[in-house]
């Protein structure tokens, strides 16, 4: 037990300080385990869950595909146009956008097509980005709370209880809603000052041509329909 939990803290900071690729600092962690016998390679290997690799896997090969479209970089602009450019309101519209594909996407990707767009709008309004970065952190969490694709940890619950994918969005749905309000109310109050800009800047970003991102518009369609 000592052993694996040194491993466990060891790998940790490796993917915590970014020392190594977090990919390769798992796989030597994983290997010392069966290398130093921690656990036997039959009952590693039976402990993983094909169902959440699965998903996953599938999950990020559509996204990978689809980032290519400009789909992202289109919807995170509609937004902040929707909203007449106004920063609070662009900040409720991202982490919408990002909580509900959150739902349905892997999380970690979702954040990371997510935030070049934010970067963009926030050097748009001469504006802070941090207020934009936490917030859309928070939400991609709790967005991906709501579904049982939304997080492996859904995935591995449903697999040991039953519960079906009506049940993960009847219970936590409400809940997540509750949450995004709180959420975005609080970041208001505490980056107030941080979240202000000026008339003109507002009008170049909306002078902004959202269509000019979607590329690929036959592969779009193909993404949609997958």
């Amino acid at each position: 037990m000592h052993l694996a939990i040194t491993i466990f803290i060891c790998t940790y900071i490796l993917i915590i300080f970014g020392l190594v690729h977090r990919t390769a600092a798992a796989l030597v962690g994983a290997v010392l385990f069966l290398a130093l016998g921690v656990v036997k390679p039959a009952q590693a290997f039976s402990s993983i869950d094909f169902d959440t690799v699965g998903l996953l896997t599938g999950m990020m090969i559509i996204v990978g595909i689809t980032r290519r479209t400009g789909l992202f970089e289109f919807l995170a602009i509609k937004a902040a146009q929707k909203v007449k450019g106004e920063p609070i309101r662009i900040l409720a519209s991202l982490c919408l956008i990002t909580a509900v594909l959150s739902a349905f996407l892997d999380n970690v990707t979702t954040v990371m097509l997510i935030i070049p767009v934010t970067f963009a709008i926030t050097q748009q309004l001469r504006i802070s980005p941090v207020p934009f970065l936490m917030a859309i952190i928070i939400a991609s969490n709790i967005g991906g709370t709501a579904t049982l694709v939304g997080d492996p940890p859904n995935i591995m619950i449903s697999g040991f209880t039953g519960l079906g994918f009506i049940d993960f969005v009847g219970n936590l749905l409400p809940v997540v809603l509750v949450i995004y309000i709180v959420i975005i109310s609080v970041i208001k109050l505490i980056y107030r000052h941080q979240i202000e800009t000026f008339s003109g800047l507002q009008m170049r970003l909306m002078s902004l041509k959202a269509v000019d991102e979607l590329n690929d518009r036959a592969l779009l369609r193909k993404c949609l329909a997958v």
